[in-house]
């Protein structure tokens, strides 16, 4: 951007903030002031809910083995479903989804569930003439996470032979592994295709690695979650090692030592449901008591699974608790709206309920999702307030954030020896500030499917990333900070309450707010327009006007609204455009496939790729979909802005002021592989 223009914005963005500062009501004034609401239900929601309380539920859902469908998972829904129901709570129910691997609830091919009974892997030793148990390399009984979900029942002796990482024809070139059992360095399920499926390999051992971050591949002890596959055509079994025992095996292999393993499995998926737990706080406003505020999580996770995601399960069950005494006590009115606790299996369990329940889906104004809040230091945790889609606005980011300001300031000046109203430490628990991170959309949780095209509701994310021990043996309560789970659960809290009591006589108050924030996001974009191309340029203005106008009318989606806020929220647009100079120019008309308008089916709902289950690929020519070349984010908001109205030329804009530039081309291929699959049709062309 040129000296002068930016200078021009820059002091456009000075007499705008005094203009605002004038013209609209002081948010948080104080460091201990609360936003949005009275300081009496802050002071009661803060002094009530409890990081201890969290973490005893926390430690008896880690000690179930919490796979969907299974024995475990059951019992932690049961756990969960009493505790409601001890709490007061109204309609408490596990909902059973039959789930037989063939129904679909729209995009989501059912998984079976899977149960294990007992699972052992032994290396064999010659005595005589007879192969005996020398040493035990893993174990259900002890650590179930050592035997990889969908594993099916065997008995197998068989030699080891090391394949690498066993996800290409080449890892097997000149290595006979028919009866076999193959060490592989991936995930089986990746491992499944070639090694069991063309070479008749009898069996898996993994030690496919955590998620990559800085701590990656440091403790050589860590066992990982595996995945052995819900789909395959000719069943098998995976058992997890630690990488440092597959050193020694890879050591022995290659000095030439014969390594004889025996495995007994006796596992396997079965014909059954899933269960998703749910109970409500009944709203008291008859004109408002069948809209619903969602408080979400997911139950299921491989034991001991305490951050992820028993910490999440547990911080809403307290919340739950916290409304319901705080209810009870005289210190909170019933609230306005319905509040709904909802414990599904992850991802697939919510699709499937809002599917099958389309009531419940169309009642929902907005969700507030916790998946993985309570990492404490070892973890390297960083916790973090996440946005919704681009494409879809909405003022609940903003209130979300403004709570998690609120704990930021206060824990702060806590740690740093200063007074603080709400420090919101738990007795048991760290004094470290909370320092969390306000964040832009990520993917990989059920809030995804809430805030897709098919529901539209907006969603709130409170989740920790990175966290070193996420899907491992080491994701155990000792890791978990009571002050973190206080601290996630008032953020979450004070937000689902504030969204089930919002109406017009908050509509001043949230106008304020949204400025506020509005103008931190109108200082990323001048940001991100420096250097941009002229037509890249205006891309984004336009795109950052449109989303800011979005936010503000999503207000009506609450009734948060009245004739003096919408006035002012004009002002304040008109004003806000400024900041970027000349209103940007229109897009010129699109041509050829750019002008292409695409409409969705609505009988397909749902993300396009979930657990075990990718719809594109199931239902598009053999390897069309992996050749796609637009990222994850890209396909997930560029399924959410089809809309009947946008060209793919809009759609490519939008996405390249949501993530940067991408070639229209890119962005055309997928629409077009959505059109082949039956996601969405061809409308004809803009103009």
């Amino acid at each position: 951007m040129p000296q002068s223009r930016l200078s021009a914005a820059l002091r456009s963005t000075i007499g705008f903030a005094i203009l605002l500062a004038l013209a609209a009501p002081s948010f948080a004034a104080r460091p201990d002031e609360a936003p949005l609401l009275p300081q009496a239900t802050v002071a009661a929601l803060a002094e009530e809910i409890s990081g201890e309380a969290a973490k005893r539920d926390l430690d008896f859902l880690s000690r179930q083995h919490r796979m969907r469908g299974s024995r475990g998972f059951r019992a932690a829904a049961e756990f969960v479903a009493n505790a409601l129901r001890e709490d007061g709570l109204a309609g408490v129910e596990i909902v059973e989804i039959p789930a037989d691997g063939k129904t679909f609830y729209g995009t989501q091919r059912s998984r079976r569930p899977w149960d294990a009974e007992f699972a052992e892997l032994w290396e064999l030793e010659k005595s005589g003439d007879a192969w005996v148990p020398r040493h035990r390399l893993a174990s259900w009984d002890t650590l179930p996470l050592s035997l990889a979900q969908d594993s099916e029942s065997a008995d197998v002796t068989a030699e080891l032979i090391d394949v690498g990482a066993g996800t290409k024809p080449e890892d097997y070139a000149g290595r006979d592994v028919r009866g076999k059992i193959v060490l592989v360095s991936s995930q089986p399920e990746a491992v499944v295709p070639l090694a069991i499926g063309r070479f008749d390999a009898a069996g898996i051992v993994s030690y496919a690695q955590n998620q990559r971050t800085a701590w990656w591949g440091e403790n050589e002890n860590l066992v990982r979650w595996g995945h052995a596959g819900s789909f395959n055509a000719k069943p098998t079994f995976a058992f997890m090692v630690s990488l440092k025992t597959a050193r020694g095996l890879q050591e022995r292999l290659r000095a030439g030592e014969a390594i004889r393993l025996h495995a007994t499995v006796r596992a396997g998926q079965h014909d059954g449901h899933y269960d998703v737990v749910t109970g409500t706080i009944p709203g008291a406003d008859a004109a408002r008591a069948n809209e619903e505020i969602v408080f979400s999580c997911h139950l299921d996770h491989p034991h001991p699974g305490a951050n992820d995601n028993a910490s999440g399960c547990a911080t809403i069950l307290e919340i739950a608790r916290t409304f319901s005494k705080l209810i009870r006590d005289g210190k909170l009115e019933r609230p306005a709206r319905t509040i709904r606790f909802l414990f599904p299996p992850e991802v697939e369990g919510t699709l499937s309920l809002l599917v099958l329940r389309p009531e419940l889906a169309a009642r929902i104004k907005a969700a507030i999702h916790l998946d993985m809040v309570g990492g404490g230091p070892e973890t390297k945790a960083i916790f973090h307030v996440t946005r919704g889609p681009a494409s879809l606005p909405s003022f609940v980011h903003d209130v979300a954030a403004a709570f998690g300001e609120l704990v930021n300031r206060q824990s702060a000046a806590f740690a740093s020896g200063e007074a603080a109203t709400y420090p919101l430490v738990a007795p048991e628990g760290g004094k470290e500030a909370l320092q969390a991170d306000f964040a832009d959309l990520t993917l990989g949780s059920d809030h995804e499917v809430y805030s897709e095209g098919s529901f539209g509701i907006p969603a709130i994310y409170l989740n920790d990333w990175p966290d070193r021990y996420i899907h491992t043996n080491f994701d155990t309560p000792a890791n978990i900070d009571p002050t973190k789970l206080r601290r996630a659960g008032f953020i979450a809290a004070a937000s689902g309450w504030f969204l089930a009591n919002a109406g017009p006589r908050d509509a001043g108050a949230l106008t304020a707010l949204i400025e506020t924030a509005s103008l931190k996001r109108a200082a990323v974009t001048l940001a991100r327009r420096t250097g941009l191309p002229g037509d890249e340029a205006a891309a984004l203005s336009r795109f950052d006007l449109w989303r800011e106008r979005g936010i503000f009318e999503s207000l009506a989606r609450f009734g948060a609204v009245e004739p003096a806020s919408q006035q002012e929220a004009e002002r304040f647009l008109a004003v806000r455009a400024q900041i970027f100079g000349p209103p940007p120019p229109a897009a010129a008309k699109p041509s050829g496939d750019g002008a292409l308008v695409f409409l969705r089916n609505p009988a397909v709902k749902g993300p396009m790729s979930v657990f075990g289950y990718d719809y594109l690929a199931a239902h598009l020519a053999a390897g069309r979909a992996e050749a796609l070349r637009l990222a994850d984010g890209d396909r997930y908001e560029a399924l959410n802005l089809v809309d009947g109205r946008r060209s793919a030329q809009e759609i490519r804009d939008a996405l390249a002021a949501i993530y940067g530039p991408l070639p229209l081309v890119d962005v055309v291929e997928f629409l077009k592989a959505l059109a082949e699959a039956g996601v969405v049709r061809l409308r004809g062309k803009s103009g």
